[in-house]
């Protein structure tokens, strides 16, 4: 990329973890043209985040982008493979379901899959919609392997991301970046110095006097915002009133086996509890409501409810849901935590920061700092954190459980319009339309729905006008298929095993489809 006089040529990032280091790295493959500078500052005295990460498929694209290595990166990171989500007791108390990476079924002559499972799930043998999904099929055995290209083969349907070490994935990228060129500079940030006549950031001081200048400013300081929220002064949109879940205790324990392909969801009585495998270890998290639980009762919990004794000391993260109004002002933009934060339920932090990279470049701006530049990257920054925001309301929402204070109150509560109307039309006929590129597909919605007891009134009347026997008879190959597929993969552990000594090197595929998330 290069550009002419008008051209930035002074990138800064300020902070580093892992959506620091994931612009980093993506800057230096796709900024760095000789003249351009890429700096990022970070303090060693400022701990980040990072705990075990779960992330969504197009994942696999950010690090298909950058040329990584899909053995070196599972290697590197301690990473496993991730098929979907298992949300334990979120209808009801007891039940369960899994949140799948790519589909359910196939579509015939573009009627959706689900609406021919609405039509039959009353006959017998028909069973959940469940058991006609490829990557729950290899879940539920704890198999796992990469997604074929035969479209008649039914593991092509399989999607998948990865769980990993997040301190380590930052340390991969910082590698990487350092190799192809960004400058770290180790300091505290003491000051912040401004234009004058534009109020853009025109320079930094650290704590030991030296100055660093920009012309673009990546702010990737955590929650504190420091140059979007602090410095240019944009407002934060407290979401709490939706989402009251304001804490999260974290802990490790030790792997344990059968190694699942899989995160775990398990409701508790005020929030949830997270459970993520990693190669080496099980990251484990508790997330709450600190006005339905104490703190104290909250760890209690958690460490009551560990597959293994804690392998470390437990960490308390104190949040609130909600984004920054703009996040991008001037010539700074924010990205992870700095511009808002969504609690993990889907795994989406990471996905938000790849995201906010990709549109950055999209509309990389030049000196002037055109406000239809601007106003276009915060348009769709926003638009995407509203639709991430109505996902995760609606496991909230869509629950059975009663007599407790925290379910209570979230199952009653108000939601936003563009949530209603969305739970409405797939109530009645088990409808569901994306806007403005939103991240999550119909399978997603059809999942979560179905899952937590919102079952359409009747099905689309265009499934009608397909033959009965022959969509009955589809229905049961493929589930069958899918079994037997699932019952000849490699274990997970093998898969990784096999992966890291023994197979051939296999690089992250590329772009994932919109019906995979």
């Amino acid at each position: 990329m290069s550009g002419g006089e008008g051209a930035i040529r002074d990138v800064v990032i300020v902070g580093g973890g892992t959506a620091g280091w994931m612009m980093a790295a993506a800057a230096a493959r796709y900024l760095d043209d000789g003249q351009r500078r890429i700096t990022l500052i970070e303090s060693d005295a400022i701990g980040t985040v990072g705990v075990g990460e779960a992330t969504i498929p197009p994942i696999l694209n950010f690090n298909a982008l950058l040329g990584i290595d899909e053995r070196d990166f599972v290697k590197a990171t301690q990473a496993s493979f991730k098929l979907g989500i298992e949300f334990v007791g979120w209808g009801r108390s007891g039940d369960r379901y899994i949140h799948p990476f790519g589909t359910y079924g196939r579509d015939i002559h573009g009627v959706a899959f689900h609406q021919l499972w609405r039509k039959f799930a009353g006959r017998p043998g028909v069973g959940p919609i469940d058991d006609y999904a490829m990557s729950i099929a290899a879940a539920r055995a704890g198999r796992f392997a990469h997604p074929t290209a035969d479209p008649r083969d039914p593991r092509s349907q399989l999607a998948y991301a990865y769980h990993f070490d997040a301190g380590l994935y930052a340390a991969f990228l910082r590698d990487y970046a350092e190799r192809d060129g960004v400058s770290r500079v180790e300091g505290r940030i003491a000051d912040v110095e401004r234009d004058a006549a534009s109020g853009d950031v025109r320079a930094v001081q650290l704590d030991d006097g030296r100055r660093i200048e920009g012309e673009l400013w990546i702010d990737c300081s955590g929650f504190r915002s420091l140059l979007l929220g602090e410095t240019m002064g944009v407002p934060f949109v407290d979401w709490s009133h939706w989402l009251p879940c304001d804490r999260a205790w974290a802990v490790p324990c030790a792997r344990v086996d059968p190694l699942l392909p899989y995160t775990r969801s398990t409701a508790r009585p005020a929030g949830w509890q997270w459970r993520i495998p990693l190669q080496h270890r099980t990251g484990n998290g508790h997330v709450f409501s600190s006005g339905f639980m104490t703190e104290e009762t909250a760890l209690d919990l958690l460490l009551a409810n560990l597959d293994d004794a804690p392998a470390g000391d437990p960490r308390m993260l104190r949040f609130t849901a909600g984004r920054r109004a703009e996040p991008w002002r001037g010539n700074v933009v924010a990205l992870g935590l700095a511009a808002g934060f969504l609690e993990p339920l889907e795994s989406t932090s990471i996905h938000l920061v790849q995201h906010g990279i990709q549109l950055l470049f999209a509309l990389f701006p030049d000196r002037r700092f055109t406000a239809v530049e601007r106003a276009e990257y915060n348009r769709l920054m926003t638009a995407q954190f509203d639709a991430i925001r109505d996902f995760i309301i609606l496991h909230y929402h869509a629950t059975e459980r009663r007599g407790e204070p925290f379910w209570d109150h979230v199952r009653t509560m108000p939601i936003p319009d563009t949530l209603a109307a969305k739970i409405a039309l797939f109530r009645e006929k088990g409808r569901v339309f994306r806007y403005d590129d939103e991240l999550f597909a119909v399978p997603n919605w059809t999942a979560v729905m179905l899952g937590q007891g919102i079952v359409p009134r009747t099905h689309d009347p265009i499934a009608d006008s397909l033959d009965d026997d022959r969509v009955l008879a589809m229905m049961v190959a493929h589930r069958r298929n899918c079994n037997a597929a699932a019952a000849v993969m490699p274990t997970h552990a093998a898969f990784i095993e096999n992966l890291l000594h023994e197979g051939p090197v296999v690089r992250a595929l590329g772009p994932h489809r919109n019906n995979d998330r």
